[in-house]
């Protein structure tokens, strides 16, 4: 069986206010057109199809329109929610849309209930595990504590027990968006280490044959069976360097994997340049980047005039611009900024605390406090993101 695995999307997502609608629709022409050519049998999709739970008009007309698409193809697609995406309203009408092969798996109950596929070497099952926000979903499974390890394994045991009792010989795919451990992260992914540590061991998927996961903005292989397609778009300049791609993965008759990055569309290249402004504006090794979107870090000792206004004229598509003068520590925002990346919103609060408290150590009513007191705001911004307007 040939499958297509995307995810993240981000349908309605802005690059530094600069928009990107049409080069969304450009992906999904061009996802459609690969469904076509390379007799795709069926698109995962593993979530984030929206970049909010309260999606623009623009981003619900390209989902709506390729879902038509897909459809008319007859290609089975299933699309799993993502933690941008609010759960509840990309699962409406998911009763009367799996009619026309298009699966929406939002719903936390429903993870051990496969979608049936088949082909000429037997049935496949695939299992939709929509992103799992543990402080709302522990007691739908029985668990009166853990993070989100707990709250996966206990997903893909039932999994597990569907799959225990299917005719031997199915093949087993899951969806899955989460942060697994070992993947590397971006600097557009919205943190989801509230609510316990956010990685999860890769052996929580173990026993099945693919597990198409989303999350994490580039596409990556922990294991020849766990794979991130990776965002379709670059959505920060720290994904400057990577390939934006899909993977088109063949599930052999015995469950073994084969994989082929398909390339996304690029809608304009990113560069990340670094130097003088008088270096910027003159030295010809720059000339390929004049028609990229930019990020320009300035080393000029001093602070130049009208520095943005002169990068434009010969880079007009400037999209960010950083100071950090050479021989000096840098402006304090971005030095602060690189020091609490790729830390979660828990640690970056224990760290202020020990700044402002020297020498004293939080101890673990207070780090419990801190945890307790973040927990609460992401589920309240659930709960909201829920609530009819």
């Amino acid at each position: 069986m040939r499958l297509l695995h995307t995810s993240d999307w981000h349908l309605g997502r802005s690059f530094h206010r600069e928009s990107l609608h049409d080069a969304q629709r450009v992906f999904l022409d061009h996802l459609v057109a690969v469904v076509e050519a390379r007799s795709v049998d069926a698109v995962l999709v593993a979530g984030d199809v929206y970049d909010r739970a309260l999606p623009g008009l623009e981003a619900v007309a390209l989902f709506d329109e390729v879902l038509h698409r897909l459809a008319a193809l007859d290609v089975p697609t299933v699309f799993i929610s993502g933690n941008h995406d609010s759960a509840r309203r990309l699962g409406v009408g998911a009763g009367l849309i799996q009619r026309s092969g298009i699966h929406l798996r939002t719903d936390p109950d429903a993870v051990g209930t496969p979608v049936l596929l088949a082909d000429r070497h037997g049935p496949v099952a695939v299992y939709g595990l929509p992103y799992l926000e543990p402080l709302l979903v522990r007691e739908r499974f029985g668990l009166e504590r853990g993070g989100h390890a707990a709250v996966l394994g206990a997903a893909m045991d039932r999994v597990r027990a569907d799959l225990a009792e299917r005719p031997s010989g199915t093949r087993a795919v899951v969806l899955a968006h989460a942060f697994v451990t070992g993947g590397a992260a971006s600097d557009s992914e919205r943190d989801i280490a509230v609510g316990g540590v956010a990685s999860v061991p890769a052996e929580v998927f173990d026993g099945v044959h693919y597990a198409a996961l989303g999350h994490l903005h580039g596409a990556q292989t922990l294991a020849p069976h766990l794979r991130y397609s990776g965002s379709p778009l670059a959505y920060s300049f720290s994904e400057a360097r990577q390939r934006k791609t899909m993977w088109l993965v063949d599930l052999a008759a015995d469950g073994s994997v084969e994989a082929e990055r398909i390339p996304c569309p690029v809608p304009r290249p990113l560069a990340c340049l670094r130097g003088t402004l008088e270096e910027l504006l003159t030295d010809a090794r720059y000339a390929e980047h004049e028609e990229s979107w930019v990020q320009v870090t300035l080393t000029d000792p001093g602070r130049p005039a009208e520095p943005m206004e002169r990068l434009r004229r010969r880079f007009p598509h400037t999209l960010q611009l950083l100071f950090e003068p050479a021989g000096e520590p840098g402006d304090g925002a971005v030095s602060y900024a690189s020091r609490v990346r790729g830390r979660s919103d828990l640690e970056v609060a224990e760290g202020f605390v020990r700044h402002v408290r020297p020498g004293v150590e939080l101890g673990g009513a207070e780090r419990h406090w801190l945890r307790e007191g973040f927990e609460q705001v992401r589920t309240d911004q659930e709960r909201r993101a829920e609530l009819p307007r």
